[in-house]
């Protein structure tokens, strides 16, 4: 059995696929590449039991195929070989040979037939998603999902729509961040996305609103169609947060500034922060100043940055880290702060609308 391909597509085609492979499994079959030969074209899939990814690149072939090859191996190989054209033949007994201009590398194959097969998603209920909407989306709410295994539906984000908003939305137990977009007739849907499926589709996703992701489910699993590749991904089970019951309905206070000088200011907060020496920011807010001060063992900082404040003067504790985590992703001049006590949530979105709201617990003070 034998094909030709270019070098190229298949080195491309094996690094995003690779992405799916388990590096370290009990079953070696997992830790490799599965490759099906059929006429005109090979079918690539890597596929670790909780996400899959496999997409089809033309070549030259009339043989029908399988076979698994190690991910690693495959890919040095393939990545290392000189000329623009791989030959690949494998015969009977597993004995794989990758030929390229003067270069042939000989090694083991494995058999297919203990290769998992992928989850069987119907595709006739797909939900179309401009590619640069959905990557901004993700990117700006992944981070606030949880990194705890004690509450699993917390690790991913949920989707959720209406029939006409999109709203994605990712929680831990001090906070939560919500992206909505109107895409009208995009359907109705609810469900939960692990954050691991969710970092590879960014890897798959271009910024480009020209061109569509695909997706579709089954209840239990969902696929990505984007660019060529299909993500398969096992949705997560339990009852996700209601969201909205915690964006609070009102406030006292309100704080309009640019979004780079609060960045500047916690990143020099940040220097006196690690895992040994943790301390809240504490923040006053009034007249026409955010003043901002924080003390730890490595040493304390007092730093004054201007505010538009309309309401009531607050002081209250941040965490460092997950105001960053937020301000660094909502891609705005400016930053709307709202608040409604010094022991209430904080709320933040953009000046205008709320295509993105990030909500923190305080940190209470003392003294």
């Amino acid at each position: 059995m034998k094909f030709t391909c270019d070098k190229s597509a298949l080195c491309s085609a094996i690094s995003r696929v690779s992405r799916g492979v388990s590096p370290k499994s009990p079953m070696p079959v997992l830790e490799g590449i599965c490759l099906r030969m059929e006429e005109g074209q090979i079918t690539l899939t890597g596929y670790d039991l909780e996400i899959g990814i496999r997409t089809t690149i033309p070549a030259v072939c009339s043989d029908t195929f399988s076979c698994v090859l190690s991910a690693r191996l495959f890919s040095e190989m393939s990545r290392r070989m000189t000329g623009e054209q791989i030959t690949f033949e494998i015969d009977t007994q597993y004995n794989a040979t990758l030929t390229c201009d003067d270069t042939r590398y000989r090694i083991s194959a494995m058999s297919a037939e203990d290769y998992p097969s992928l989850p069987v998603v119907d595709v006739s209920a797909t939900t179309a998603v401009p590619q640069k909407t959905l990557r901004s989306m993700i990117q700006q709410s992944s981070f606030a999902a949880s990194v705890k295994e004690d509450k699993p539906i917390l690790t991913g984000e949920l989707f959720e729509s209406d029939g006409t908003t999109l709203f994605i939305v990712a929680m831990d137990r001090y906070r939560l961040a919500m992206r909505q977009e109107q895409i009208p007739g995009i359907g109705s849907f609810r469900f939960v996305v692990p954050k691991k499926a969710l970092a590879e589709l960014i890897t798959l996703l271009d910024d480009d609103d020209t061109k569509s992701c695909e997706f579709f489910t089954n209840g239990k699993h969902i696929v990505f169609s984007v660019n060529g590749y299909e993500l398969f991904a096992r949705l997560l089970e339990g009852q996700f947060h209601n969201f909205r019951s915690s964006i609070p309905p009102e406030e006292t206070t309100t704080v309009l500034m640019q979004t780079k000088d609060l960045i500047a200011c916690a990143e020099r907060c940040a220097l006196l922060i690690n895992e040994k020496n943790k301390a809240p920011m504490r923040c006053v807010l009034s007249g026409s100043t955010l003043e901002i001060s924080c003390k730890t063992g490595i040493g304390d900082i007092h730093d004054i940055v201007p505010a538009e404040i309309t309401g009531d003067s607050i002081t209250l504790g941040l965490s460092n880290r997950y105001l960053l985590e937020a301000l660094r992703v909502c891609e705005c001049d400016k930053i709307s702060i709202h608040l409604s006590g010094s022991n209430k949530v904080v709320k933040l979105t953009p000046p205008e609308g709320e295509s993105f709201i990030y909500l923190i617990m305080p940190i209470h003070l003392k003294g």
